[in-house]
C-alpha cells in the first residue's frame, strides 16, 4: 500500500503529539508536585502527611473515574476530551498557587485527577493501540521516554522557580504554560483513529501480502475480560501494578527525603532532573528489552535494578554522586509503569479485549496511591525519616518478582484450558 512506502505514516505524528501531551502532563505537572511539598508545609505550617493526603484524594477520584473515562473516549471526540482534560488538570495545578489551607488541595485534587485520567493514563495506550499495529511497545517506550526528557528539563527549572519566585508563582506559571502548549498540539496533531485520515494502522497489511485481514485477526488473539478476571494471572498483574506504582510513588517524596538529609531545594530539583533522565533511559531500554528478551525477563531485570537503587539510598546516602545515580536508577523502575505495564498486559492476555483488561488492571495503579503516598508522608511525620519506607520498598520489589512468575504460570493455565485463542 502507498501508506507504507515513502511517506511517514501519520501514526508517528500521533506519537509526537502524545509525547508532548503526556510528557507535559506527567513530567511537567505530576512529577514536579513533590518539589512543592516542603516549601508549602514550611510556609503554611501543614504536616507532610496531611498535605500529601491530596495525592490519595486524586487517586480515589482516578479509581472511580477510570471506567467512566474509558466509555467517554470510546464515544466522544478525543481532541475535545483531551482539551477539557488538560484544562482541568493543569488549571487545578495552577490554582494550587492561590490556596491558603490544606482543604484547597483536597478540593482541587478532583479536577486534577479527572483530567489526569485522560492525559496521563488513557490517552497514550488507547491511541497507540489504535494507530500502531506493529512497534506498539516501541511507541509506548518512546512516549514514556519523552516524559522523562521533558521532566529532565522541567524539574530543575521548577526547582529554581520555587527557590527564586516562591511556590505560589511557580504553581501558576507551570499550570498556565502547560495549557497554552498542549491545547494547540491536540488540535493540530491528534486524531482518534486511522480511518479519520483514510489510513490503516501502522504496519497493518505488511505481512503475507494479504492486506489487513490476517494481521487484524492476529491482533484479536487473547482472552476475554471475563476469562482474565477468573485467572491467577490477572490478580498477580493487579498486585504487580499496585506495588510497582507504590514503589514509584516514593519519587514524590524524594525532594523531602533529600532536604531532610540537609540538601537544598535546588539540589533536589537537579536530582529530580536526574530521576527524569532515568525515566527516559528506562523507557527506551525496557521497550527494547521487551522485544528482545520478552516481558517476563524484562520485568525481573527491572525489579532487580530497583533493588539496587533502594539499597544505594539506604547505605550510601551521604554521597551526592551516589544519590544522583541511585535516583536516576530509581527513575528506571518508575518508567516501567507506562511501558512494562501495558506490555505485560498484552503478553499475558493478548489483544482480544486489551483495553478492558488493562483498564481493570490499572485500578491497582490508582489504589496504590490511596495507600502509599500518604503512608510515606505519615511515616516521615512520625519517625522523622524515610528509612523504614525504603526497607518496605525492598520488600515490595521482592514480592513483585514473585508476582511475575505467578502471572506467567497463570497464563500457561489459561492456554491449557483453551481460553487463550
Amino acid at each position: 500500500m502507498s501508506q507504507n512506502s515513502k511517506k511517514i505514516h501519520y501514526a508517528w505524528w500521533i506519537l509526537v503529539g502524545l509525547c508532548l501531551i503526556v510528557g507535559l502532563g506527567k513530567g511537567g505537572l505530576n512529577n514536579s508536585a513533590g518539589l512543592f511539598l516542603t516549601p508549602i508545609t514550611k510556609d503554611l505550617g501543614i504536616g507532610m502527611g496531611s498535605l500529601s493526603l491530596y495525592f490519595s484524594v486524586s487517586a480515589i477520584v482516578t479509581m472511580i473515574f477510570l471506567p467512566i473515562g474509558g466509555k467517554l473516549m470510546a464515544k466522544y471526540d478525543t481532541r475535545m476530551l483531551l482539551i477539557a482534560a488538560i484544562i482541568l488538570q493543569a488549571g487545578a495545578f495552577a490554582l494550587f498557587g492561590l490556596m491558603d489551607a490544606v482543604w484547597g488541595w483536597y478540593v482541587l485534587a478532583i479536577p486534577l485527577a479527572v483530567g489526569g485520567v485522560f492525559i496521563t493514563v488513557m490517552a497514550g495506550p488507547v491511541l497507540i493501540n489504535q494507530w500502531f499495529q506493529k512497534n506498539n511497545g516501541l511507541a509506548l517506550g518512546i512516549m514514556s521516554a519523552a516524559g522523562g526528557a521533558l521532566g529532565a528539563i522541567s524539574q530543575p527549572i521548577v526547582g529554581k522557580m520555587i527557590a527564586t519566585d516562591g511556590w505560589r508563582a511557580s504553581y501558576l506559571s507551570v499550570g498556565i504554560a502547560v495549557i497554552l502548549i498542549v491545547v494547540p498540539i491536540v488540535l493540530l496533531l491528534i486524531r482518534k483513529k486511522p480511518a479519520d485520515k483514510g489510513l490503516l494502522p501502522y504496519g497493518m497489511g505488511e505481512e503475507k501480502g494479504k492486506g489487513s485481514r490476517s494481521l487484524g485477526e492476529a491482533n484479536n488473539k487473547g482472552v476475554t475480560l471475563a476469562a482474565a478476571r477468573k485467572s491467577s494471572a490477572f490478580y498477580a498483574l493487579v498486585i504487580f501494578f499496585f506495588l510497582v506504582t507504590s514503589i514509584a510513588s516514593f519519587s514524590m517524596h524524594i525532594p523531602t527525603y533529600l532536604m531532610n538529609k540537609g540538601f537544598d531545594v535546588t539540589f533536589a530539583g537537579n536530582v529530580m532532573g536526574t530521576y527524569m533522565v532515568g525515566v527516559l533511559i528506562g523507557s527506551l531500554v525496557i521497550g527494547y528489552l521487551s522485544d528482545k528478551i520478552g516481558t517476563k525477563n524484562t520485568a525481573l531485570f527491572t525489579m532487580i535494578a530497583g533493588l539496587l537503587a533502594i539499597l544505594l539510598l539506604i547505605f550510601s546516602a551521604s554521597s551526592t554522586f551516589v544519590i544522583s545515580f541511585a535516583v536516576g536508577l530509581f527513575g528506571f523502575i518508575s518508567s516501567s509503569i507506562g511501558t512494562l505495564g501495558p506490555a505485560l498486559t498484552s503478553s499475558l492476555f493478548g489483544n482480544k479485549e486489551y483495553s478492558q483488561i488493562y483498564s481493570n488492571a490499572s485500578l491497582g495503579l490508582a489504589i496504590s496511591s490511596v495507600v502509599a503516598l500518604p503512608a510515606y508522608g505519615y511515616v516521615f511525620d512520625f519517625t522523622g525519616s524515610y528509612t523504614s519506607v525504603l526497607y518496605a520498598i525492598v520488600g515490595m520489589l521482592l514480592i513483585n518478582i514473585v508476582c511475575v512468575f505467578a502471572a506467567f504460570r497463570g497464563k500457561q493455565n489459561l492456554e491449557q484450558q483453551g481460553l487463550w485463542k
